[in-house]
């Protein structure tokens, strides 16, 4: 079992991503690349394979093309308005048309993989290839139900990277994590959305945030409040008083810069060691409906640091946790919301939720918690091999 990977050219000893443009320092860092258009990055796999000890070769397309070689084009961001194959060169255009290589689509992102599917069939179409000329790989549990694509939890292994190599783990059979503590809960919000605003508000307007470590960040990626999967309008003065939350932000709860926010490996303290429960709001509310989950850092965060969770996301979130080995705290958290496709009514029933938590005594309910926390832990810090043999079968079904 091997990955085989293959580059148009290499930079120094390593090989530089298909499809990016040449940068001005091209023998320094790859990390920036895609940041700019044409949004192409270095793939991740590469990294997850060196961290986890899983074969994998590398070939340059002047050479002998291995058995399932794979032409790796990282994406930072899906395009609909790119061609990417007319991005490749034409003698790989010609070896993909003759399958004797296969385009490797990598994206850590949870965006509708229909739409995806649609626009690359279309591509293929266009310049005359067969629509198994590529493989596409999506942070978007959808994608298990599309011919060609296949589901990667990309964030799991990619905060690895972040906390287990940086020793970021907080064991919670350590006496300092079985002390009492201050809060209830953490919640922490860099990014605005309306939907994020609306849960935080709600639990605001509620008194749930009482006893909270919680932040709102006023950083704006253009979301419409049209955008806003909740129906606010059956919620009595809510409207209002998101308008007036909104205009006292933001709020803080810590001392980081805003830079410093965006860096996963930043973590303070206390803001899990002294409180008991973690409130996700996760990226995605309802994946552009495609019907798929998508979990980030924001969950897995709190799983290295030890916390049980409600998370605020996709239909069927917590269900893909469990396909992933964690547990949910199912014995001791009413979990049915996440069972719910209805965007309104998931909302209500995790808000209930959330209230069953917070009338019952914090740290007795917390130990009922603690067995799970535990296996959780392990199970994040430990190898992600068997999920890179996982893709590559996924891939290359026998």
């Amino acid at each position: 079992m091997s990955f085989n990977f293959v580059f148009d050219r290499r930079n120094d000893s390593r090989p530089y991503p298909n499809l990016a443009p040449m940068i001005d320092d091209p023998h320094g860092s790859y990390d920036s690349i895609g940041n700019k258009w044409p949004r192409i990055a270095p793939c991740r796999l590469l990294l997850y394979c060196q961290d986890h000890g899983y074969p994998y070769r590398i070939s340059y397309i002047d050479e002998p093309l291995p058995e399932q070689a794979l032409y790796p084009i990282g994406l930072a961001w899906f395009d609909y308005n790119l061609d990417y194959f007319e991005m490749i060169r034409p003698d790989v255009l010609a070896l993909l048309r003759q399958g004797q290589l296969t385009a490797l689509f990598y994206y850590h992102e949870g965006d509708n993989p229909y739409r995806e599917r649609e626009r690359l069939n279309q591509l293929c179409q266009l310049h005359n290839l067969p629509n198994t000329c590529y493989y596409f790989v999506s942070g978007n549990t959808e994608a298990d139900k599309i011919d060609n694509f296949v589901y990667f939890p990309d964030h799991e292994l990619f905060y690895w990277r972040q906390g287990v190599i940086r020793n970021q783990v907080a064991q919670p059979h350590c006496e300092a994590h079985i002390r009492p503590r201050s809060r209830r809960f953490t919640l922490l919000n860099r990014i605005h959305k309306w939907w994020r605003a609306t849960a935080t508000a709600r639990l605001q307007q509620a008194g749930l945030l009482d006893s909270a470590y919680w932040s709102y960040g006023n950083i704006s990626i253009g979301d419409l409040p049209e955008n806003n999967p909740i129906e606010l309008k059956l919620f009595d003065g809510l409207s209002e008083y998101l308008q007036d939350f909104l205009q006292a932000g933001p709020y803080r709860c810590d001392d980081l810069t805003t830079e410093q926010h965006n860096q996963h490996w930043q973590r303070v303290d206390h803001l899990y060691s002294d409180s008991y429960c973690s409130l996700i709001t996760e990226t995605l509310y309802d994946a552009e409906q495609s019907g798929g989950a998508f979990i980030t850092e924001k969950t897995f965060k709190a799983i290295l640091n030890g916390h049980p969770f409600v998370i605020f996301g996709c239909p069927n979130t917590l269900a893909t946790l469990r396909r992933l080995g964690y547990r949910t705290f199912d014995h001791a958290i009413n979990n049915s919301y996440d069972a719910v496709t209805d965007n309104t009514k998931r909302f209500i029933q995790t808000i209930d939720t959330v209230q069953q938590i917070y009338n019952q005594d914090p740290y007795n309910w917390y130990l009922q918690c603690r067995d799970d926390i535990v296996h959780n832990q392990q199970l994040f810090v430990a190898s992600k091999y068997q999920r890179l043999a996982d893709l590559e079968i996924a891939l290359w079904p026998k």
